[in-house]
């Protein structure tokens, strides 16, 4: 026989969706249950702690070594890992690529998983731009987004400018503004790049993690919170419209458990999230489609310091613990200048630890056309590495998606030029489809339930009374900016309407 449990609130997912999920939910009531799952395990001795700041000095410098890259899919790792695994016992917590867990994913050849307690966001780079402009879906209540938004800077404890500028990226911001200043209104002018930190004043600075923004994740103390690793959700149980638990897998000895819950919040990702309801019968025609990922263009070019009056012994150093002096932000302003841009500036240094020269780094990130013919599909017959419905990934630009890619290509090349010479054989490259790891749309929400959304504004899934989704697989528009800072407005809006659903029980 099946043991079974109970819970107020079921949280599928302990990553940064998870955590403001459970974050608000016990802002809002101390004593509610919440019950966390996920079928990954710890980095280090805590969960839900960023790599960045782990007390491991081995995980440490693993991480470190990889980050100066700024491009998350080449840091985590994700790149080399793809060789399918003889079984989920036998991946050590981290990052995978999707071949890893047999999907079929070659059409988005650097689509990764997080297989760890804290999702990605143990290892995002905590870059936090605000959308604008047609990213926005605020449904005809600008206000409401507003708050929203605001809410989510605070729980990610978004800092405007950490990382710079250092005299010379001031340089660099100057050019940036000679060049896009007249496409911008004064929020959305070349700045220094919102991130996700706790600004210190020396030293390396805290990013934001699950195990910041809920505390209990990383170390417990709440008696009313449950966080369960290493074990997946495998299937919702379902009644007459509505959700009551999950029934779960302990990874290490398949032990079946059912877990029931008054709600349940799915803030896996844009690929387990959809994977979940499918396996469960629960599939809308929205399902899996329009998968949405923003184009990836990253250059790196040498400042030419003659050009710029700058000495070698004036280029900035790194503070202890960053690989950047700058990281800067070039916002996207509509048509004019589409284009997200993240300017993350390094200096080199020889055996002696002297400057020897200054590189500007330059990602341009396009947006990608929402249609529902790039999607997931999910098979009837065959699994994964987890046992879950194998995920099939269709995924191509349309006509106009090359023509923006191409107009973001031809930008990189002269906005590189501006700061020295440059080839782009050799230092710019289109990354493949996958490589920013912002996966977008599988269970977008809309306004109706017309066929083109898995879910209301608010996250809750169409049909369901008490069934949620959270996370980036809910932003239903194309995105230039990295997308975390506004997939925590979905997981705003969620626990939200979960509160307000238990307050109208609790009054009958």
């Amino acid at each position: 026989m099946t043991d079974t449990h109970r819970t107020d609130v079921l949280i599928v997912g302990s990553g940064i969706m998870g955590s403001v999920v459970a974050r608000l939910l016990r802002d809002g009531d101390p004593g509610l249950d919440i019950t966390m799952v996920d079928g990954g395990s710890a980095i280090g001795s805590a969960p839900g702690v960023h790599l960045h700041d782990v007390d491991d000095p081995v995980l440490w410098s693993r991480y470190n070594e990889k980050v100066g890259t700024g491009i998350q899919g080449m840091y985590t790792g994700a790149e080399v890992v793809r060789e399918v695994a003889d079984s989920l016992t036998g991946l050590a917590p981290g990052m995978f690529h999707a071949l890893a867990f047999g999907e079929d994913a070659e059409a988005m050849p650097a689509t990764a998983l997080a297989w760890n307690a804290g999702g990605m966001g143990v290892h995002w780079t905590a870059a936090t731009p605000w959308p604008a402009g047609d990213e926005v879906f605020d449904f005809g209540d600008p206000a409401r987004w507003t708050a929203d938004l605001d809410t989510a800077r605070r729980l990610l404890a978004v800092t405007p400018s950490p990382i710079g500028p250092t005299e010379v990226g001031r340089t660099v911001l100057d050019v940036l503004r000679r060049r896009y200043d007249g496409a911008a209104p004064d929020d959305r002018r070349p700045q220094p790049m919102p991130m996700a930190v706790t600004a210190t004043a020396t030293g390396p600075m805290p990013r934001t993690a699950p195990g910041t923004i809920f505390p209990a994740i990383a170390a417990g103390g709440d008696p009313a919170f449950t966080l369960v690793t290493g074990t997946l959700a495998t299937r919702l149980l379902l009644a007459e419209g509505r959700v009551t638990g999950a029934r779960l897998r302990r990874v290490a000895d398949g032990t079946q458990t059912e877990l029931h819950a008054d709600a349940v919040i799915v803030c896996a990702d844009a690929l387990r999230t959809p994977q979940l309801l499918f396996a469960s019968g629960i599939r809308p025609t929205a399902l899996g489609r329009y998968l949405n990922e923003h184009a990836f263009i990253a250059a790196r070019v040498l400042l030419d310091l003659d050009r710029f009056g700058i000495g070698r012994d004036a280029l900035p150093l790194p503070r202890p613990g960053e690989f950047s002096t700058d990281s800067l932000w070039l916002p996207q302003n509509g048509a004019a200048q589409p284009f997200h841009g993240q300017i993350m500036n390094r200096t080199y240094l020889d055996e002696n630890g002297r400057p020897l020269a200054h590189a500007v780094g330059l990602s341009l990130l396009a947006p990608v056309e929402s249609r529902p013919e790039n999607r997931l599909v999910f098979s009837e017959s065959e699994t994964d590495l987890a046992g879950l419905p194998r995920i099939g990934v269709e995924f191509a630009y349309s006509d106009a998606d090359h023509t923006l890619i191409e107009r973001a290509l031809a930008e990189v090349r002269s906005l590189a030029e501006e700061f020295g010479p440059f080839d782009p054989a050799t230092e710019c490259a289109l990354l493949p489809p996958g490589s920013s790891l912002h996966l977008t749309g599988t269970v977008r929400t809309g306004a109706a339930d017309d066929g083109r959304s898995v879910c209301d504004p608010d996250g809750r899934v169409w049909g369901f009374a008490n069934l949620y989704v959270a996370g980036n697989g809910v932003i239903p528009t194309p995105m230039a900016a990295n997308v975390t800072l506004t997939g925590a407005v979905t997981a705003v809006r969620a626990a939200r309407a979960v509160a307000a659903r238990d307050a109208a029980l609790a009054a009958r």
